[in-house]
């Protein structure tokens, strides 16, 4: 799913974006002047890049260089070693949070006590 923006007539209107099978549905949110819209706009902004003040966590990478989607596995290892309680909210809107146990399960850079409490934050068994 995903936040888009169309132009009708000269005036702008946000809608959710998301694939059934073969369709596209669109569901109207508002004009891009609302407050519902703007929130919404706003969270697709924070989530297609990492926000400023999560940069301190990436102080030896050049954040310009770290993708969303390509470097995932990376960046959520990094939040749920270094990260807090704001850090985690913005990864689980990003990612999905199958993909976050998973990579909880799978890393071998987590230390064993930020395995141990994520592990039980998300009430998931050890694999």
């Amino acid at each position: 799913m995903s936040v888009i923006v169309k132009k009708i007539r000269g005036r702008e209107y946000v809608y959710f974006s998301l694939r059934e099978g073969e369709r596209v549905l669109h569901k109207y949110i508002g004009p891009v002047g609302s407050p519902t819209a703007l929130s919404k706009l706003r969270e697709k902004s924070e989530t297609s890049s990492i926000p400023p003040r999560l940069r301190p966590l990436f102080w030896d990478a050049r954040i310009d260089k770290i993708h969303i989607g390509r470097n995932a596995r990376y960046i959520i290892e990094r939040i749920l070693e270094l990260g807090d309680v704001d850090a985690i909210e913005w990864l689980q809107r990003v990612y999905p949070t199958k993909k976050i146990i998973d990579v909880l399960h799978m890393s071998r850079q987590l230390t064993e006590k930020s395995r141990n409490f994520w592990t039980i934050w998300f009430g998931t068994e050890r694999a």
